[in-house]
């Protein structure tokens, strides 16, 4: 139904900086947010960070509040994830879906995520 791509990963050292992007087509959802998990080897997808699709409230987990900021482009259906002063173990394939919502515990109600982009951050 949506499709999801994100882009923007790669190899950056201790303090630097990335930006990344999810472009979202199809249909989107007002109830939902936009945003991002990631995944390292060997470890649980977790939380990263959102922004609502409605109202641009942000949520962030507490290992990225203050370095990272996601921010959305309503108008082409696309989020951007500013992540700085990146610290190695913020390595990890960072994943996008559309439809995230909180309940306990954020997930995705479709189940759908872009294919994932690398970040590697090496000290």
């Amino acid at each position: 139904q949506v499709q999801l791509v994100e882009s923007g990963g790669g190899l950056v050292q201790a303090g630097g900086s990335l930006r990344l992007s999810c472009a979202a087509s199809g249909r989107t959802f007002n109830t939902y947010a936009i945003g991002w998990f990631r995944q390292a080897p060997g470890k649980e997808r977790e939380f990263v960070a959102a922004i609502n699709w409605g109202d641009d409230i942000t949520y962030y987990s507490d290992s990225v509040t203050g370095r990272f900021t996601i921010s959305k482009d309503t108008y082409v259906n696309t989020a951007y994830l500013q992540m700085n002063s990146l610290k190695p173990e913020d390595t990890a394939v960072y994943y996008c879906s559309a439809d995230l919502r909180y309940g306990s515990y954020w997930h995705s109600k479709s189940g759908v995520w872009g294919q994932g982009t690398q970040v590697t951050v090496s000290s």
